[in-house]
């Protein structure tokens, strides 16, 4: 049996991440299920998805500089758009992941938190999600 929906995700700077746990609980406990997965789906080229350490944000700041040192801004891009750094973070970060449901409660680790990683922002975006379920 499966559940799916979306919901939408605000950023505010060119490059952020967004802490969405309490979004997809929320999605969880709404359909009442209490054992399965989570899949989430970013549907966005410059964004991405992932789950990292949310208890200290200098752990976010320390992705983006990293990515920021990873991804030369002057690289002979041929996609003339502007925005091809932030089509290669993406592909880094990847546009899934999947999380545990148990006893109605996503199965993260102590410090872990699901981030939206905006890349070329500031926009409006959202993530798609499916529960999985028996």
């Amino acid at each position: 049996m499966a559940h799916s929906g979306k919901f939408p995700v605000r950023t505010s700077n060119h490059m952020e991440f967004v802490d969405i746990t309490d979004q997809v609980q929320q999605a969880v406990t709404g359909c009442g299920v209490t054992d399965g997965i989570c899949t989430l789906f970013n549907p966005h080229t410059t964004a991405g998805l992932t789950i990292n350490e949310g208890a200290d944000p200098a752990v976010q700041s320390d992705l983006i500089g990293v990515l920021k040192k990873m991804v030369p801004p002057d690289y002979p891009y041929r996609h003339l758009e502007g925005n091809s750094p932030s089509h290669m973070m993406a592909t880094l970060a990847g546009s899934s992941v999947t999380v545990l449901i148990e006893q109605g409660r996503l199965r993260l680790g102590t410090w872990q938190r699901i981030f939206f990683c905006e890349f070329d922002g500031p926009r409006n975006r959202k993530v798609w999600w499916k529960i999985l379920h028996g």
